[in-house]
């Protein structure tokens, strides 16, 4: 149910570290509206009398009513004005610590790779989800809640005023004459209700169309960024043409659901405001006639009409928030199908079991399956052995599961099942096919997912020398977009200086040298072999030339495997 997701979103942060200052600033926020409500009956009480003092124009009491009005306008004025800025301090601190979770838990145990895996509704631009619908789900909360409360109270307060203030209706029924006490309320009552229901019924698709027009908007908005990170693959096809097409499709659907939001939104918007206007002249005609038979004067008609625009105001809540209501309730739906899915991707467990041994020297697989998340099996039974020092070389055609194989070693891939050890205190690294590098220097781009240390002890300059591409060492602290200006092969070169930063005991190399020349790729493994004798290579790759540097090969067939010593196929 929504109520219960809702309520499964706010719940955590009130039972957080930082729940204590959270329940002050919000019992502060509901006093400060409290406090405005007193304000208005107190002004609503003021109005009858300064009416009555106009109608009978006692001018001994105009100044000293000033005085008060003045005084009640400026502490209705401070607690406004304060009640907005605890209310603003409140959602900055809960934005923030909601945010700050939403974050970890993205990026906890590889949910944010996951998340792809797992595919399906709910899991389209988690950026969006954290950056936009966070904010909103916050601010919407206590805006709704708090508008809620203080309509709540100002009911309660001028209930009793409006019933007071009435008094009784005669209707003539034959020969009685039935008498209606407080009549107003039930006027105003039965007005509201029927004005909810309406509104319910002109607005109710504008739950789903907000929650489309984020998701359009977003989706827009995702397709300029692919084209901004593979521009220049863009620009070799020259695919500006499909591009601008995708572009004019997403952004139709922006502008189509767009119109539809318009014109349901102009007929709520018709009703909301008739709405409004007649709720003007309604108290009047139901209090004319005490008023201009005597019964009631201009004071008491003028607190009369205020009390029941404050009543109608409160009972006609939701016809004013219909349109705020409906964008909230979308963002739930946002926020939760992310969260639900955030939490599936997490739990997401395969049947592989990571043990540390003392008694092994290198990477250990024994009966290791894989699958497809379809449950189609791409190989099962899979054991070998990767001492330290050696290579070895997984090949196979396109689809076979070599990559897939690497990502179930990394532990982000879920499905299949086998034990990988490997000795204890072993570090691993996986480097992919296409480097990761992040925005900044260029220095830290090269350690990255490594700080840069404080006192460097590697020479950079000499490791860049050693692979070719020495010209850089001058702009080692030079920000700027390298994955942009560097080329895939240069990139893959600044991979291998990595290495030999983290020196880890095993590497994982995805087609690591596929972009470099075979000179280059050859002196690449030579330069891991000379500087990291003991360390462990696994590589996937297609290049015959491969063969010289790896000590036995992986084949995968796409249904089965074979391992096979390279030794002696290259004797042949």
């Amino acid at each position: 149910m929504l109520s219960k997701t809702a309520w499964r979103l706010m719940k955590s942060y009130w039972k957080s570290k930082e729940k204590w200052r959270a329940r002050g600033l919000l019992a502060g926020v509901i006093a400060l509206s409290l406090g405005q409500v007193y304000m208005l009956v107190m002004l609503n009480q003021w109005n009858n009398v300064f009416y009555n003092a106009l109608q009978e124009r006692d001018f001994e009491v105009f100044w000293p009513l000033i005085g008060q009005f003045s005084l009640i306008a400026f502490g209705y004025i401070i607690m406004a004005v304060y009640a907005i800025y605890v209310k603003q301090i409140l959602e900055i601190k809960w934005r923030t610590w909601m945010t700050s979770r939403y974050l970890d838990e993205w990026m906890h145990s590889q949910t944010y790779y996951r998340l792809q895996v797992l595919g399906g509704d709910g899991v389209d631009n988690p950026d969006q989800r954290i950056s936009d619908d966070i904010g909103m789900f916050v601010n919407l909360t206590l805006s709704l809640f708090i508008g809620l409360l203080k309509q709540v109270s100002t009911l309660v307060a001028f209930v009793v005023i409006l019933w007071q203030l009435s008094g009784a209706l005669d209707i003539p029924v034959g020969d009685t004459v039935l008498s209606v006490p407080g009549y107003m309320v039930f006027v105003t009552l039965i007005y509201s209700v029927v004005g909810t229901w309406l509104a319910h019924k002109v607005g109710r698709s504008l739950i789903g169309l907000n929650y489309d027009q984020q998701r359009y908007e977003a989706d827009f908005r995702f397709s300029m960024v692919r084209v901004r990170e593979n521009s220049e693959s863009i620009a070799f096809y020259g695919g500006e043409g499909p591009e601008m097409q995708n572009f004019q499709e997403r952004f139709g659907m922006v502008i189509r659901n767009f119109w539809a939001l318009m014109k349901r939104t102009k007929l709520l918007n018709f009703y909301v405001n008739g709405y409004a206007q007649l709720a003007v002249i309604v108290p009047i005609l139901m209090s004319a006639p005490k008023y201009f038979s005597g019964d009631m004067q201009l004071g008491g008609f003028i607190q009369t009409l205020s009390a029941f625009g404050r009543v109608q105001d409160a009972l006609s809540y939701f016809v004013e928030a219909y349109d705020t209501i409906a964008q909230y309730v979308a963002v739930i739906r946002r926020l939760g199908g992310f969260t639900g899915h955030m939490e599936a991707a997490e739990n997401m467990q395969a049947s592989f079991g990571f043990d540390s041994r003392d008694d092994i020297n290198g990477l250990v697989l024994q009966d290791v399956q894989v699958e497809l998340p379809d449950g189609r099996r791409l190989f099962e039974g899979l054991s070998l052995a990767v001492p330290a020092g050696k290579y070895l070389l997984v090949s196979g055609n396109s689809g076979c599961g070599k990559s897939t194989l690497l990502r179930a070693l990394a532990g982000i891939w879920p499905y299949g099942c086998g034990n990988v050890s490997l000795p204890s205190g072993w570090r691993s690294m996986f480097l992919p096919q296409r480097p990761y590098l992040p925005l900044g220097s260029l220095r830290r781009a090269i350690y990255y997912p490594q700080p840069v240390p404080e006192n460097e002890s590697a020479d950079l300059r000499e490791l860049l020398e050693r692979f070719g591409i020495g010209r850089l060492a001058d702009r080692l602290d030079e920000v700027d977009d390298w994955s942009r200006i560097l080329s895939l092969g240069e990139q893959q070169r600044l991979a291998f200086i990595r290495i030999l930063l983290f020196r880890p005991d095993i590497v994982f190399l995805d087609e690591s040298t596929s972009a470099m020349d075979e000179q280059r790729e050859a002196e690449a493994y030579d330069i891991l072999k000379e500087l990291l004798p003991e360390m462990a290579v696994i590589s996937v790759g297609h290049r015959s030339t491969l063969f010289k540097k790896h000590d036995k090969r992986l084949q995968l067939t796409g249904s089965g495997w074979q391992l096979s010593p390279l030794a002696e196929q290259l004797a042949r």
